[in-house]
């Protein structure tokens, strides 16, 4: 088999080229610009194989502007032709809708002919059925539709290019609103849902998440994730005897717009929107009107009138969602998906439920999307260009708060043992047009946090902000430390030892510049003593202890402290004690954010209202906030994993407590039990 790809560096094309590089044999040939030919090759690198090749060529041109010997040579020899390159822009005008959309298609079309392909895979959108009200099977298409926007209209006119002008075998895909992969939650740009992210996170800011909201029932949506697209259209491309057939790349089951919020918001732990008239309520007298004067039918007609769109260009447009997109929020149409179903019926491919992956989706938008910390004035002016030293850079905390340095235009230097992980985010820096260092170090090794210091000392102008973010926690009571002494060791070692070194290291640098300020990942445990953190409580404790002695010494040198008590975060550090996977936690975004802050007011203390709480429970009723937290120590005991044994099954008595674990977690949030 052979392949022509044209979109291979867009989002769905990326996908279905890895697609056929894992699962296909023969040449893929790829179009690009000159001018992207760098991009195509730092993909070819990601995708590993040496099978992908460039083909220099311009959407916009007549065959796509590809070379007249490369056609002579192959013609007759491209079995499949997937044609991807196109506008997926609610938002954009009619004339760039028609150049990419329309024209595009026919441009493709005209190199298919020419290198007579075996089959044209033309990658259409459900857009095409505009605003039809009703079923719309796989076998329908013009059905007198109405086409409300340049991008329906022209979605409609390039499948319809396809269908009358094909002069090769073809076949059509009509994917819902494409979202990020359901495994990692890659995305590449802000669209669909994604517009409403800034606005759910706002509210996960400023309200609790207990507080239930008025909500009201907006329609259907329906979304899919890229790796279900990609791998169907892989799968059905080369079922045979499907020529002149489209199919449908949707949920099967339409989603409720209120519902898909409602994950949306669950997932960044907002509060969450409640219908009080449900639509099976609302569904007999609502059916007595006509399309045309049922409620969401008007209020979708005058949300795309000329004022209403002026209006919200000056309401909810100044929260970066497009007018244009509210106005589509919702479908009339209910897709049909029997045909794919069935055509992909043993494959093992299907759409999982927007529930299971939209955690994914919203920590990938959190962490690599969200733009607000490099849009932030205050911000930008206390990072831009200055270096900041921040350990753990590999994963978690560590390598969100460098992502959103670079962001603001500081300079993040990545310290961490693994280099490879630190070349990536280095390399994900870089690629979003900033600047970043890689230092690898065994941060529990004074000797090597010795050369570390000498290194950053020498080879960067100033060290502007150190984060003492890497850490090592051990849950596990004293009952079962007995002959495990090391534990403290191990933990003092690199939470203690480790991070004060490297400040000591640092500390000369820092006096010859006549300033530079210190973040401190602390632990809300200091200030709530939670049973089984012995080990890691002390160890932070004696950190939190070290630097307010040291800040009275260096304050008049220009050098400032910040200890963050950190509640509960969602980072591979928790990750083998599995009860905290029904726990309230924040993000390692929202932890990122605690220390973008940290860094821009320099406060000396950043604490939770639950540790303060907690702190002043000891001092004023000692025995009682002991009692709770002997209370706490039977509700939760030890894991397997600090027992030294395999995790097993649910037990009966442990499946019992967990309501209990589930009460006591969510009451004092953000609490390591």
């Amino acid at each position: 088999m052979s392949y022509f790809v044209t979109g291979a560096t867009g989002f769905i094309g990326r996908h279905l080229v890895g697609e056929l590089v894992d699962h296909r044999d023969g040449p893929i040939f790829v179009l690009v610009r000159q001018s992207s030919l760098p991009r195509m090759e730092a993909l070819i690198r990601q995708w590993g194989s040496d099978r992908v090749q460039p083909v220099v060529g311009d959407l916009a041109q007549p065959g796509l502007g590809v070379d007249e010997a490369w056609v002579a040579e192959h013609a007759g020899s491209i079995d499949h032709f997937f044609h991807l390159a196109a506008i997926y822009d609610m938002t954009a005008d009619d004339a760039t809708n028609d150049a990419m959309n329309v024209d595009g298609t026919r441009n493709a079309l005209e190199l298919a002919d020419r290198v007579q392909a075996g089959c044209f895979h033309q990658v259409s959108s459900v857009a095409a059925a505009g605003d039809f009200h009703g079923r719309f099977d796989e076998t329908m298409f013009e059905e007198g539709q109405p086409l409300p926007s340049a991008y329906h209209r022209t979605k409609y006119e390039s499948e319809k290019i396809v269908r009358d002008e094909a002069t090769v075998p073809w076949r059509v895909y009509r994917p819902a609103i494409v979202v990020g992969h359901s495994e990692t939650g890659a995305m590449d740009k802000v669209d669909g849902p994604y517009y409403f992210f800034p606005l759910i996170k706002a509210m996960r800011d400023r309200l609790p998440a207990w507080m239930p909201l008025l909500g009201v029932d907006l329609g259907d949506t329906n979304v899919v994730p890229v790796d279900y697209v990609a791998k169907a259209m892989d799968h059905l491309g080369h079922l045979p005897d499907h020529d002149g057939q489209a199919f449908h790349l949707v949920n099967p089951e339409p989603q409720p717009v209120v519902d898909t919020i409602n994950a949306f918001c669950a997932a960044a732990g907002a509060p969450q929107f409640a219908t009080p008239v449900d639509r099976s309520v609302a569904a007999g007298p609502r059916s007595l009107l006509p399309n045309a004067l049922r409620p969401l039918r008007l209020m979708s007609a005058a949300i795309r009138t000329a004022p209403a769109q002026l209006v919200l260009e000056q309401t909810i447009g100044r929260l970066g969602i497009p007018p244009e997109v509210l106005a589509h929020t919702s479908f009339p149409t209910v897709f049909d998906s029997r045909a794919t179903e069935a055509a992909l019926a043993g494959s093992g491919i299907a759409v999982p439920d927007l529930e299971s992956y939209s955690r994914t989706l919203w920590a990938y938008w959190e962490e690599n999307l969200d733009t607000s910390t490099g849009r932030d004035a205050k911000t930008r002016k206390a990072l831009a260009g200055k270096h900041v030293v921040i350990t753990g850079a590999s994963s978690g905390i560590g390598k969100v708060t460098a992502l959103k340095v670079a962001q603001a235009g500081g300079i993040p230097v990545l310290v961490a043992r693994g280099k490879d992980k630190l070349e990536d985010t280095k390399t994900t820096i870089e690629l979003r047009g900033g600047k970043a260092y890689v230092f690898p170090c065994d941060l529990s090794d004074l000797t090597a946090i010795d050369r570390l210091c000498e290194e950053l000392s020498r080879e960067l102008p100033t060290v502007d902000f150190v984060v003492n973010n890497a850490g090592r926690s051990i849950r596990r009571s004293l009952k079962l430390s007995q002959d495990r002494f090391h534990d403290f060791e191990r933990t003092m070692q690199l939470n203690y030892f480790g991070a004060i070194r490297l400040i000591i290291g640092l500390m000369p640098k820092m006096r010859e510049q006549h300033g530079g300020h210190i973040v401190n990942i602390s632990s809300i445990g200091v200030q709530t003593s939670p049973p089984r953190f012995s080990a890691y409580v002390a160890s932070k404790a004696a950190l939190d202890a070290w630097s307010n002695v040291v800040a009275s010494e260096v304050v008049g040198n220009g050098i400032t402290f910040t200890n963050i008590h950190m509640p509960l975060v969602r980072t591979p550090m928790i990750a083998p004690t599995k009860i905290y996977d029904k726990f309230p936690t924040i993000s390692p975004a929202q932890a990122a954010d605690t220390v973008i802050r940290a860094m821009v007011e320099k406060p000396h203390e950043i604490n939770t209202a639950l540790g303060n709480v907690g702190a002043i429970a000891h001092t004023v009723a000692p025995k009682a906030a002991f009692r709770v937290l002997n209370m706490a120590y039977h509700v939760f005991p030890d894991s397997a994993a600090a027992k030294g044994q395999a995790p097993a099954g649910t037990e009966p008595e442990a499946a019992g407590r967990e309501s209990e674990q589930v009460l006591m977690a969510r009451v004092f949030k953000g609490i390591h039990w």
